[in-house]
């Protein structure tokens, strides 16, 4: 597996990954994975990341977004990690979040927040052993528009991962 930043060639396939995670109903609200376009938009330049199978096939990314324009937050943002749901299980997600990690305090940012519904147990494991910790928990924010969830209310548990060498003086 190799980890290396996006381009937009890779546009495709992160599209396609997340609307294959959409699927599971335990990804996030959205109800459609949207154009290469809205994903870009919607999601910093920086910090951009794909994981590629050995074949070099696009298998998982990682990016962020920014939480607020306001410029107390310009170090803090929001991740979104998804994996190809044939590669669940290799140690993807983990890989990528780290390398999200280290590559997003490059850029000076000193808190990353996560939004994982408190079903995604494997999801919330994965942020607590990479430093994460759950700070708390949105009750019914939002409800589900398709999938096995469809019309409930949902909860999101937040978790956050404050750096240790950005912003520490």
């Amino acid at each position: 597996m190799n980890i290396r930043a996006m381009t937009d060639d890779d546009g495709a396939s992160v599209v396609d990954i997340y609307a294959r995670g959409l699927l599971s109903g335990n990804a996030t609200f959205q109800d459609d994975a949207g154009t290469w376009e809205s994903w870009s938009a919607g999601h910093l330049n920086e910090c951009r990341l794909v994981a590629c199978d050995d074949d070099g096939r696009v298998v998982g990314w990682a990016g962020l977004s920014g939480v607020s324009n306001r410029c107390v937050y310009r170090g803090v943002a929001e991740i979104s990690v998804y994996v190809d749901p044939d590669f669940h299980g290799q140690g993807l997600g983990k890989a990528l979040l780290a390398a999200l990690i280290a590559a997003s305090e490059k850029e000076g940012i000193w808190s990353l927040e996560a939004g994982v519904f408190p079903e995604n147990e494997a999801s919330i494991a994965l942020h607590h052993k990479l430093g994460f910790e759950t700070v708390g928990r949105k009750r019914g924010l939002g409800r589900m528009s398709y999938g096995p969830m469809k019309d409930q209310w949902r909860d999101v548990m937040l978790l956050q991962r404050r750096s240790t060498t950005v912003g520490v003086e």
